[in-house]
């Protein structure tokens, strides 16, 4: 980063010309592991790449966002985890009748989500809303370039590195399509997406186990994954449900555990 400003001007003019010579490369990718709650692979983009991770969102969200979901909460302005939290609160009271009927809900998480997007599923989708071959060819670049088991040239390629804005507004524009389905197909009421976990509320938890395995079905056949079978599952909300880094009950909710331990030690 340091370097890059030391010249900004002249770096910012080389990246425009690039982009106007359709010559730019994005660098290989940096990773490093964390270790949290879980171990988690990150990859960190080169300066002037992030540059144009970040250019290349402000073009492209004003046409994607406006598709969205209004309960897809992650990555998008406005939303966040406190307001996919407020949500849970109104569809738990409007379920449970203010606490007076019971209320199921579906936990569920997409398996290895970040691992498993297909890029050709990805780039299919993005083409259905930009005709533009530039940058079309730019997406592409960005997405080979993360770090997926293949790449472009052959075989199934498939990944999105985590810790990449671009893999943030990507999640969103591949599981916008399950978003639909949920809604639109099986005409769930009570539904929030968060990245790849989503809940669904509910007063049967027949009809829960239905649905689940209607989207289970989707996702395997429309976008070649699933759901993770022991993080996905139907619970009464009087026992808590875990989302969004909270355990959620009818009045109130508590931090989970995990959380308040990554606080600790920071």
């Amino acid at each position: 980063m340091q370097k890059f400003e030391e010249n900004f001007r002249e770096n910012i003019l080389q990246l425009k010309k690039e982009l106007q010579e359709e010559s730019y490369k994005p660098s290989p990718l940096k990773k490093f592991v964390i270790r949290d709650s879980k171990t988690r692979k990150i990859s960190k983009a080169e300066f002037r790449d992030r540059i144009m991770h970040h250019a290349l969102v402000r073009v492209i969200e004003p046409i994607f966002d406006p598709t969205f979901i209004y309960d897809s909460c992650a990555n998008r302005k406005g939303k966040g985890n406190l307001f996919a939290i407020q949500r849970f609160e109104t569809f738990a009271r409007k379920v449970s009748k203010n606490n007076t009927a019971p209320c199921f809900v579906l936990k569920a998480d997409i398996k290895h989500y970040f691992y498993e997007v297909k890029h050709e599923i990805l780039i299919k989708i993005i083409r259905n809303k930009i005709a533009d071959k530039k940058i079309i060819e730019l997406i592409e670049k960005i997405v080979e370039n993360g770090g997926g088991r293949t790449s472009f040239s052959g075989g199934n390629p498939v990944g999105m590195p985590l810790g990449s804005l671009t893999s943030q507004f990507f999640a969103n524009v591949y599981l916008n399509e399950l978003d639909y389905f949920i809604k639109h197909q099986l005409k769930v009421h009570y539904y929030i997406r968060y990245v790849d976990d989503f809940v669904v509320l509910h007063n049967s938890k027949s009809q829960l186990e239905a649905w689940k395995s209607a989207i289970n079905n989707f996702l395997k056949e429309k976008l070649k994954l699933e759901l993770h079978p022991e993080k996905s599952r139907t619970v009464l909300l009087s026992n808590g449900v875990d989302f969004v880094g909270f355990r959620n009950f009818y009045y109130y909710k508590l931090l989970r555990k995990r959380n308040i331990k990554l606080l600790r030690k920071k």
